[in-house]
């Protein structure tokens, strides 16, 4: 899989058909599962199915508000965000693995229509994390994503094999 880095040198287009990819992607892995299948972990440490369509799902609605505050603020302050927290705290593994699909699906298109209208100037600007990986362009955040998604399609696909 390629890197961030890599995503990051990659032309914008590209980044952003990566990101229309994953819904399908997605859809096709967890096609004809049962819950209980999509609800176990490979070990007591690793995500479920279901928990890593949750993260998706979160991840993205999260995004989305990031990228509309970078566009009426200068330079916004994101908080350290703790997936595994959210995970419990939000009983991703109680969660409907059809229902997250088609939430994340939504907002994966919000997110595109958002992304796709935007201009060189507005790809520019940038959001800082306050964790180690700092300020952020639009622009990385894209290929933030373009790197996200496919590791957490093979994440997801390991875990219904019940690898790690």
């Amino acid at each position: 899989m390629r890197s961030i880095e890599e995503w990051r040198q990659a032309p914008r287009a590209e980044r952003l058909a990566r990101l229309a990819l994953t819904g399908d992607e997605l859809a096709r892995a967890i096609a004809g599962q049962d819950a209980s299948r999509l609800a176990r972990r490979p070990d007591p440490v690793n995500w479920a199915s279901v928990e890593v369509l949750c993260h998706l799902r979160d991840t993205e609605e999260s995004f989305l508000h990031r990228f509309r505050l970078i566009l009426i603020m200068d330079e916004p302050r994101f908080p350290t965000t703790n997936p595994n927290r959210w995970a419990m705290e939000r009983q991703y593994l109680r969660n409907d693995s059809a229902q997250a699909l088609e939430a994340f699906v939504r907002r994966r298109a919000e997110t595109l229509a958002f992304l796709r209208e935007l201009s060189d100037e507005q790809w520019a600007r940038a959001g800082v994390q306050m964790d180690s990986r700092g300020r952020r362009t639009l622009d990385d955040f894209l290929a933030v994503m373009a790197w996200h998604d496919p590791n957490h399609v093979d994440q997801l696909s390991r875990a219904l094999e019940g690898r790690v």
